[in-house]
């Protein structure tokens, strides 16, 4: 029997991580746990559940932001997008995590890379 504490991880090349917020503070009526569910199947959709552009997606309980929700956020490029609806979640998919374009509409927040 092994040991769990013996097992290295492995983690398998991506391309992008999304984060949604799924708490309560910045969404009401459980929205953000509605996208994340949905995102997993436009990602399916769009092909980018594994391969070379293969996009990781995790909810947050809180992303600090607490209001103009659902917010959204996708990394490595640091872009933030609230007011996140399905239609809007849609876009950022096809738009940006498939086609490279963001949906700048729906942006509320950029992380500054010389900041970090």
């Amino acid at each position: 029997m092994s040991n769990p504490e013996s097992l290295v991880p492995v983690m398998e090349p991506y391309a992008r991580h999304v984060l949604v917020c799924t708490g309560g503070f910045c969404s009401t009526g459980r929205k953000g746990r509605a996208l994340y569910a949905q995102l997993a199947a436009l990602l399916q959709r769009e092909e980018l559940l594994f391969g070379p552009r293969r996009v990781k997606r995790s909810e947050a309980p809180c992303l600090g932001v607490c209001g103009g929700g659902p917010i959204v956020a996708v990394y490595p490029e640091g872009v933030w997008y609230g007011g996140v609806t399905p239609e809007v979640l849609e876009r950022i998919v096809v738009e940006h995590l498939r086609d490279g374009r963001e949906v700048r509409e729906a942006v509320f927040h950029r992380l500054d890379p010389v900041a970090g």
